[in-house]
């Protein structure tokens, strides 16, 4: 737990350090391996469909060399078949009627049809398996992600902000969404296009072809650099929008002491920071964008050039090319298209390239919080908690949340069963720290917890916890009925169950006053009901539950006197026949305990019953005298 220094900086460091391209690509096909089968079959379409688009400049240059212009030298007419007997097929064709050539023409052009429609209905087959590919990718990566964020300790969420965390699981996500129900394919065709053409280029005529790729060096440095420079501005960018997200987060749920404060203008000025940020981050990524097309747009028209000035000269001085073959006019009408669906895909791969960029980096972030380090885990043959009996020991517990700040040190103590232990001292004693540590929200890093004579390290958490209560200062209801919200601890209860257990803690006379009873629809947080309502239906929870340890933390610091009254008659019953643990700054909820154990600086300093103490006149003593006297009569102290 407690001696890592996690959290915060963890997500905070890979945000701002990339880490390795090809490693988070990896990570990102073990995910796919899974649905090998969809991947497969779009990748087998994909180049079908490729082989397809591929061939439609030979039969175009077929088109030129045959019917068009045929007898033009280095010609090759390998689509039509001569006679038997004919020695000369450039000069067959030469002499062909025009009709005859019409109708191969006519045979070229139903094959290039059927190749477009072909390929076009390929790909779009292609893409729809590869989408529903990436979609069960992304459910997955979301299920494990959420399964993940749900074994987190406290302390993470406490280090980081909720609206960050939000941001990885909706924007990021999004982001490789588009990307794997788009782009991924795209990118995956381009590349295949641009190697097929250039070996089909190198085996029509390789001077001409290596001319005619000059520039793709030049295009490969350009789209390395620009793709980069993009990649580490999407990775700000995403970074800026998760602090974008936080910070309205943060305002929406504190709108009250905003307003309270009269901080409007403060926090406008800081959002207004934030966004700034978020602008010029996404400014910076579109600008490395929209500066790489012009610039590879530019490079194709000059790879243009070069195939219609090299192979027009060839054609028209009827010379071979560095002593090779002479260049047909249907060669370079070839070259012509080769070039044009080269020069797409090199575009339309850097464009992309960027989003795929941007999912990297997205990728990164969300892995980054799935590899967060879950610090409270069951042991690997941790056993079942049997039914808790209730006898709790603290023996030379020591705990921090920092290492080298501790927050207790050496606590020792023993509740018995059924008994009732008060936990009083200053803030930042180390009171919550102690009943932390009973449910393992975090662990000792010295000594031991234990329950019934078993260490908690040694036990499940689901079976720990099924039999630990806990009712909370700020109680946490959900957006869901009244009836749930009580059976939230126990989902196999009857409605008679919940209803018992509500009557039990007296939370069933305002219940009943709802507009719907127990079905009414709570707003978020429970909005809608007073602080001590919403104390009543958490109590009433934890009584459904039934639990054989009970923890109560600053239960009723924030009520008024009548709804204490009803909070401490709920108390009364649900104490019964419970080990207890009460944290409380009121003295009518110390008063009656067994045990008041006085904590100061991480050390139980005294310990013992209420009058006790106040007879020894020491800490506790001190402590009553200044905060809990004006609850009570001055007690004659011996």
């Amino acid at each position: 737990m407690m001696g890592m220094d996690g959290g915060r900086r963890l997500l905070e460091g890979e945000a701002l350090k990339a880490q390795n391209v090809s490693v988070t690509l990896a990570r990102f096909g073990s995910y796919f391996a899974k649905y090998w089968y969809g991947v497969v079959i779009a990748f087998a379409l994909i180049v079908l469909g490729v082989w397809m688009s591929v061939v439609i400049p030979e039969y175009s240059g077929q088109a030129v060399d045959c019917y068009l212009y045929p007898n033009s030298p280095g010609s090759e007419c390998w689509y039509v078949t001569a006679p038997a007997d004919v020695t000369d097929k450039n000069a067959w064709l030469a002499d062909l009627p025009t009709e005859e050539r019409i109708a191969g023409l006519g045979g070229l052009a139903l094959i290039l049809v059927a190749l477009f429609v072909g390929g076009s209905l390929l790909n779009g087959v292609a893409f729809y398996a590869m989408s529903r590919t990436g979609q069960s990718v992304l459910k997955t990566m979301r299920q494990e992600l959420f399964h993940h964020m749900q074994r987190l300790t406290l302390r993470f969420y406490s280090e980081n902000e909720v609206g960050n965390l939000m941001s990885r699981i909706t924007n990021d996500t999004d982001t490789i969404q588009q990307v794997l129900s788009f782009a991924l394919l795209q990118v995956v065709s381009g590349a295949l296009t641009m190697v097929w053409i250039v070996i089909k280029m190198l085996q029509t005529n390789v001077p001409y072809a290596l001319l005619s790729l000059i520039v793709l060096p030049i295009m490969f440095f350009a789209t390395t650099y620009f793709s980069n420079e993009a990649r580490k501005a999407f990775r700000k960018s995403r970074q800026q929008l998760g602090n974008v997200n936080a910070d309205l987060q943060e305002s929406i749920a504190g709108v009250r002491e905003v307003q309270a404060f009269n901080r409007e203008e403060e926090n406008i000025a800081e959002f207004k920071r934030v966004n700034a940020a978020n602008r010029d981050a996404n400014v910076r990524a579109a600008s490395f964008t929209s500066a790489l097309n012009p610039v590879l747009e530019a490079l194709g028209y000059v790879a243009l050039g070069i195939v219609v000035v090299v192979g027009g000269i060839s054609v028209l001085r009827n010379a071979p090319l560095f002593g090779t073959e002479v260049i047909s006019l249907g060669v370079v009408f070839v070259f012509l298209q080769y070039v044009q669906r080269f020069n797409q895909p090199v575009t339309q791969i850097a464009l992309l390239w960027t989003n795929i960029q941007s999912a990297v980096a997205g990728g990164e972030r969300i892995f980054g919080l799935l590899d967060a380090n879950v610090e409270i885990a069951d042991k690997p043959n941790a056993q079942i908690m049997p039914a808790i009996n209730g006898r709790v020991e603290f023996q030379n517990a020591h705990a921090e949340y920092k290492q080298g700040q501790p927050v207790l040190r050496g606590v020792n103590f023993t509740a018995e069963p059924g008994k009732t232990i008060a936990i009083v001292g200053p803030t930042g004693a180390g009171k919550t720290t102690i009943i932390n540590l009973i449910p393992r929200f975090y662990d000792v890093t010295e000594g031991a917890v234990k329950i019934d004579g078993i260490d908690v390290r040694d036990v499940t958490m689901d079976s720990l916890r099924s039999q630990i209560g806990l009712v909370l200062q700020d109680t946490f209801l959900f957006s869901d009925t009244v009836m749930n919200n009580i059976r939230y601890g126990r989902l196999e209860a009857s409605d008679e169950d919940v209803i018992a257990a509500a009557k039990m803690v007296s939370a069933d006379v305002f219940v009943e006053r709802l507009p719907e009873s127990y079905q009414t629809v709570l707003g978020e947080r429970g909005s809608g009901l007073s602080q001590g309502q919403r104390q009543l239906i958490a109590i009433a929870r934890v009584a459904l539950m039934n639990p054989a340890i009970l923890i109560l933390d600053e239960a009723t610091s924030s009520v008024d006197t009548r709804t204490e009254k009803l909070i401490q008659k709920a108390f009364g019953k649900l104490l019964e026949g419970r080990t207890s643990f009460v944290i409380a700054h009121r003295l009518s909820t110390i008063r009656n305990a067994d045990v008041v154990l006085m904590l100061i600086d991480g050390e139980i300093v005294e310990r013992g019953t209420h009058k006790s103490l106040l007879a020894e006149q020491g800490a506790y003593y001190e402590l009553y005298m200044s905060q809990f006297k004006h609850e009570d009569e001055p007690e004659v102290v011996a």
